[in-house]
């Protein structure tokens, strides 16, 4: 049976979309998924307290001077506070950290979701099995092995901007005021951590809503604040879990989810947030809980399985410059039983 040239590329990008369509979470894209990967047992991260959050915003003016990033003024606010305030509306090249607000009616009781409000704390999840990393061609993306931490190589990144495309929570941004640009993203501190300090949004958070520690102890302290009923007394610990030296914030129990997103969603993070209002809501997707990383490699590891896909493409190509060429040279040409 022949084929023409239009037949074969439709064909062609029919079956990549259909790849596209199994990486999204197909069942049979979920057979061909390698293992999830799994956090370090030392991996260390943050729990945000969406019920503790206050909207100050101290954690976005401390990540601007930890990471030597200026002050982001949105045209609409600059004559509003004469360009000085940081006022970022979202993540950007420049904002690695930003506080959000959910809004509903008349807005009279926080961490309620009908006719109230609640705060929510973007930046980098650090996935524990990230997609950043996975489809990073020059490996500029890093996922450090004991900490867990996910790093970006500025000078080894090309700028191709793949990892922000891959990023199921649309973190990793490219910064456009440089001449040739470059990627950013929260580090955790990792600069800070290195001469035993902590993430800066977690030092100066005045409520303890960003708590820093092993990924281990806070999930236990996640659990064990959304298993007590609502007003049930607390010592909210502050900055880092565990530390001693530093007050705690006594308060009561909120009216919690019973979830800690990140716990399993899209294969687990090292951020896990608890809070009174759905996820959902406050901007975070709807995962699945295995990673796309995995779904993704598992498909194109079985594609290119003895690199029997790129030959049969590269044969297919072949055949079809010859059948091309052939017909250039008469050799094909169908015979006219009219006579000129």
């Amino acid at each position: 049976m022949s084929i023409d040239r239009r037949t074969f590329l439709t064909r062609s990008f029919g079956g990549a979309a259909a790849g596209a369509a199994l990486a999204a979470g197909d069942a049979q894209a979920l057979t061909l998924a390698r293992p999830d990967k799994v956090a370090s047992p030392e991996a260390v991260g943050i729990l945000y307290d969406s019920t503790l959050c206050v909207g100050c915003k101290a954690c976005v003016a401390a990540c601007k001077a930890a990471n030597g990033a200026p002050a982001v003024v949105p045209a609409t606010l600059a004559d509003w506070n004469q360009g000085e305030w940081d006022s970022a509306e979202d993540l950007d090249g420049r904002t690695l950290n930003v506080i959000k607000a959910y809004v509903n009616g008349a807005r009279e009781v926080k961490d309620r979701e009908s006719d109230g409000f609640a705060f929510v704390k973007r930046h980098c999840l650090h996935c524990i099995d990230p997609s950043c990393v996975s489809v990073c061609p020059v490996s500029a993306m890093q996922k450090h092995p004991v900490s867990g931490i996910v790093t970006n190589d500025k000078d080894a990144c090309m700028g191709c901007r793949y990892c922000s495309y891959a990023c199921p929570f649309g973190v990793p941004q490219f910064d456009l005021s440089r001449p040739y640009g470059r990627i950013n993203k929260c580090e955790m501190c990792s600069h800070l951590q290195a001469k035993g300090g902590i993430p800066a949004c977690c030092d100066v958070c005045p409520t303890g809503a960003s708590l820093f520690g092993k990924l281990t102890d806070l999930q236990k302290e996640a659990e064990a604040r959304i298993s007590l009923p609502a007003g049930t007394a607390y010592d909210f610990p502050r900055g880092r879990l565990g530390d001693e030296t530093r007050p705690t914030n006594p308060g009561q129990t909120a009216n919690y989810l019973k979830k800690v997103y990140g716990e399993k969603d899209g294969g687990g993070t090292q951020l896990r947030y608890i809070a009174g209002v759905s996820f959902d809501k406050l901007g975070l997707p709807n995962l699945p809980n295995h990673s796309f990383a995995a779904t993704a490699e598992g498909i194109q590891h079985t594609i290119y399985k003895w690199f029997a896909a790129p030959v049969v493409l590269f044969a297919g190509l072949l055949a079809l410059t010859y059948r091309s060429t052939r017909k250039g040279n008469g050799g094909d040409e169908p015979h006219s039983s009219e006579k000129s």
